[in-house]
């Protein structure tokens, strides 16, 4: 018999509520009633919403952070490659990307500073690969390559389909 870990189903689910309804119109009972457990049991695991989403966003994040440090290439090669990775896990991984690329607009001030927090590491991350590779002004490229990254979620969720063939050129 397989152990299922409840802790990864709930997280599970919560990508998929979270994803499709957004952080403000879902509920921990939803996310109870979708992983088949019942809402004090998500308590168990989490102190409370915002630390379920933080769970979330910690694993996308991972995610990020993981694909990336695995990128190599010269300076002329890097952006593009790195352009790639990004692109392979938004169409793995869509909802959590998402998550993260959209998680700035939650008005909740935990979750903004964890966002905060979040951009900066990834930020650094994308500017050590640029350094490494040999890129001249590697933090100035590094916000530009996040910035492609937002403009290309912000086209996608808004089916904006006609600028996303530029930004998969890039």
């Amino acid at each position: 018999m397989i152990k299922i870990d409840k802790r990864e189903l709930i997280i599970e689910q919560a990508v998929a509520l979270f994803g499709e309804l957004g952080y403000y119109k879902t509920t921990t009972a939803q996310v109870a009633r979708a992983a088949g457990v019942t809402q004090p049991y998500i308590f168990h695991f989490f102190a409370n919403k915002e630390e379920l989403f933080k769970a979330v966003l910690d694993r996308a994040v991972m995610r990020l952070a993981e694909a990336f440090s695995q990128v190599d290439g010269s300076a002329d090669l890097i952006i593009q490659n790195m352009g790639r990775s990004f692109q392979a896990i938004m169409e793995s991984h869509r909802n959590e990307i998402l998550m993260v690329m959209q998680a700035h607009a939650i008005a909740e001030e935990q979750i903004r500073d964890y966002m905060s927090t979040i951009y900066r590491n990834i930020h650094r991350t994308i500017s050590a690969k640029f350094q490494d590779a040999g890129i001249s002004r590697p933090e100035e490229e590094a916000t530009r390559f996040m910035a492609k990254g937002q403009f290309h979620v912000v086209a996608e969720v808004l089916h904006l389909d006609e600028l996303m063939v530029h930004t998969k050129k890039d």
